[in-house]
C-alpha cells in the first residue's frame, strides 16, 4: 500500500512551506538541494518541521489544502504540538 505525506518545512525565518508527496525522503532532498525551482528555493525552505502520512492521496491532498487555508498562529501551534523545538526531521535521516 501507497503511503502520502503532507509535510511542513521552514527555514532560519520560519518561513512555512505544506506540501504533499508519495517519497517525503526524495522530496525533501529535492527542496535542501535546491533541485525545485520556486517558493522553497527562493526562500531557502531546508527543514522538515512536521509531518503526517495517510493511504489516501484524496485525503492527503484535502489536508494539504486545509492546513494551507489555516491562520498562521494555527500552523504554528500544530508544528509546536509534535516538534516544539522545531527540529529538523530530516536530519536523521542521512547520518
Amino acid at each position: 500500500m501507497k503511503e502520502y505525506y503532507v509535510y511542513i518545512m521552514t527555514n532560519g525565518v520560519r518561513t512555512l512551506y505544506i506540501g504533499v508527496t508519495h517519497d517525503l525522503m526524495r522530496r525533501v532532498f529535492e527542496h535542501k538541494e535546491k533541485l525545485v525551482e520556486g517558493f522553497t528555493k527562493r526562500y531557502n525552505i531546508t527543514m522538515l518541521v512536521y509531518y503526517e502520512t495517510t493511504s489516501d492521496i484524496r485525503a492527503a491532498i484535502a489536508r494539504e489544502k486545509q492546513l494551507k487555508s489555516w491562520r498562521r498562529s494555527k500552523k504554528i501551534a500544530l508544528i509546536e504540538s509534535s516538534n516544539p523545538q522545531w527540529k529538523d526531521f530530516s536530519l536523521e535521516w542521512h547520518g
